[in-house]
This record gives C-alpha cells, structure tokens and sequence, in this order.
C-alpha cells in the first residue's frame, strides 16, 4: 500500500504543510522539525508525487550534476554525496560526464529549467551565466564568483598540515602540485621558503605521483616530507618510493589530500586532509534549494565547509588507532 504524506505528517508530529514545505526544500523550518520529517520518510520509506509537485510549483524535482569524469575516487565519492543529499531534499540527481569538453557543460546549463531544476558544477568552470535566477547554479570547489559556490576551507587545510609537520620535526617540504599558495604561507611560519615543487602535467593521478616523487628526491635529497595535491598523488609517490627502498616515513614523510578509502588501507597508512564531501554536498544543496524557493539574496553567495586533518603513518611512524 503507498504511504501517504499525512502518514509521515502523523509520524513525524507535523502538518501535512510542514511536511511540503521539507520536501520542497523551503527555509525558515526550525531543524527539529525538518530532521522529524527526514526520520519520518525513512521509516516508512515514502515517495513523494513528483508529478504532483511538478504541476504545483514548476519544478521537475532533478538537479543535474557536471562532473568532468567519474575515473577519479575523489570525483565519484563527491558526487555520490550529492546524490545522497539531494535524494534527502526529495529530488532526483542526474549526473552529466562532461570530460572538460565546455560544449557538453553549455549543453547542462542550457537544460536548467527544462530537464534539470538547477545544475551543481564540481570543480572550476569557466563564465556559467545567470545563476542567481529560479535556474540556479552551484559551483563545488571551483572558482567561479557571478555563482553560489561551495569551497572546502584550504587555508585552514595548509594551517592544519603545517602545525602537524612542525610538532613531527619535518622542516624541508616539497610540493607534488600541491595548493601551492596556502602551503607556502603557511609553511613560512615553520619551515624554509622557497619550497620545491613538481609540475604533475595535465593529470595528477599515481603516475604523475610516482615520477614526481622519484624527481623531486634526486634533485633535493635533503626533503623530509612530500605534500601531495591529493591521495592519488600521495599513493602513488608512495608506491615510487618504497620501490626505489626509501624509508617512509623514516627518510621522507609523505601527506595527501581527500581521504581516500586506499590511503587506509595502503602501506604505510596515508596521512591526509578531509574535505568533507558530505559537507559540501550539503552546502550546495542548501544554497540550490533556496534559490528554488525564492529567497536568497540577490547576489553570489560563498559557503566555506570545514575540513578535518587525519593522521596515520606515513608522517606519523606508525598507526595512531
């Protein structure tokens, strides 16, 4: 039998309006209430009628989400999230490959209002248009600034690094296409400038990692830890590394960035940043959903999410649990 909204509204200990307006992704809805109604439509697994809430509002109830490739673990993880956490604002996701083709970006954008309510954007983007209308768009960890955008705190990421790599001793860093800005101001403040830096070429995977690794330490041997741009990067300098019998972490330390689930599991153990993936799904999907209703401001808005230092043994020496 299908479960009906005042079944969730019953459940929940809400109107039968306040259940809609959830849904709907409106603002002004005291947490409580909105995680009743979440709980609510998990227990008694309801699907709202999107067809209904197309001929109400307008809606189709999709948020696409462009995505250059889904290859990279990063990528897929963070679109995952977004899936998710538009599945709890009651909308369906469509995901749109784009392999840095702005052809096939304009084609996602040019769907807004059609196929898609509104369109999320991971990474940077060139020029996107008005997206501060009842066609939003979200931009997740790019540059864009005429959008609503979601970034992770990077300063706070290179500070964070920074204070771990001075209480471990290391002082002689180099960077492997790392977020070379942050982490040389940061680094300043605990270690020698200038720091070393390997160009990855076009693709910062375990390839460009492993070369990188092996380059930077035949021409600056005195470096006690590499900083990778992200886990890819990291795992495989850290493959290059143990290959070529270096010590780590006890010659050289190594760091990533992205929490990758590989980076728990590799040998040694990755020390990394977290960037929340989940945290900047949620974001956007916050900032989406206002536009929908109506109510943001008429002007960009920029969520900066928190971000959260693991520690494991590849700075660390051994397993910290």
């Amino acid at each position: 039998m299908r479960v009906t909204m005042r079944e969730v509204a019953d459940r929940a200990g809400v109107s039968i309006k306040t259940v809609s307006r959830v849904v709907n992704g409106e603002p002004h809805i005291r947490p409580e209430k909105v995680s009743r109604v979440h709980a609510a439509i998990d227990e008694l697994g309801w699907v709202p009628n999107r067809a209904a809430r197309t001929l109400r509002t307008g809606q189709v109830g999709v948020v696409g989400i462009a995505v250059t490739e889904l290859r990279r673990p990063y990528l897929a993880g963070l679109v995952e999230a977004l899936v998710t956490e538009a599945d709890r604002w009651g909308m369906l996701a469509a995901v749109e490959p784009t392999h840095g083709d702005p052809a096939r970006v304009a084609a996602v954008l040019a769907a807004r209002g059609k196929t898609f309510d509104g369109v999320v954007l991971i990474g940077p983007v060139g020029p996107v248009g008005d997206g501060l209308d009842d066609r939003p768009v979200v931009v997740v960890q790019g540059g864009a600034v005429e959008v609503d955008r979601v970034q992770e705190d990077v300063a706070e990421a290179a500070a964070l690094m920074a204070r771990h790599l001075a209480v471990m001793g290391r002082s002689r860093p180099a960077l492997l296409g790392a977020h070379q800005d942050e982490l040389r101001a940061s680094l300043g403040e605990s270690g020698p400038v200038p720091v070393p830096c390997a160009d990855l070429g076009e693709v910062a995977d375990r390839r460009a990692g492993a070369r990188a690794a092996v380059q930077v330490l035949e021409r600056h041997p005195d470096v006690d830890v590499l900083l990778c741009v992200n886990d890819e990067v990291a795992l495989g300098a850290l493959a290059a590394l143990v290959k070529h019998g270096v010590d780590v972490p006890g010659r050289v330390a190594v760091a990533g960035y992205g929490n990758l689930e590989d980076g728990r599991f590799s040998t040694p153990s990755l020390t990394t940043i977290d960037p929340g993936p989940a945290r900047l799904a949620r974001g956007a999907l916050e900032l989406l959903a206002d536009r929908l209703a109506g109510t943001a401001p008429r002007r960009p808005r920029a969520v900066v999410s928190p971000v959260e230092l693991i520690r494991r043994e590849s700075t660390l020496g051994r397993d910290p649990r």
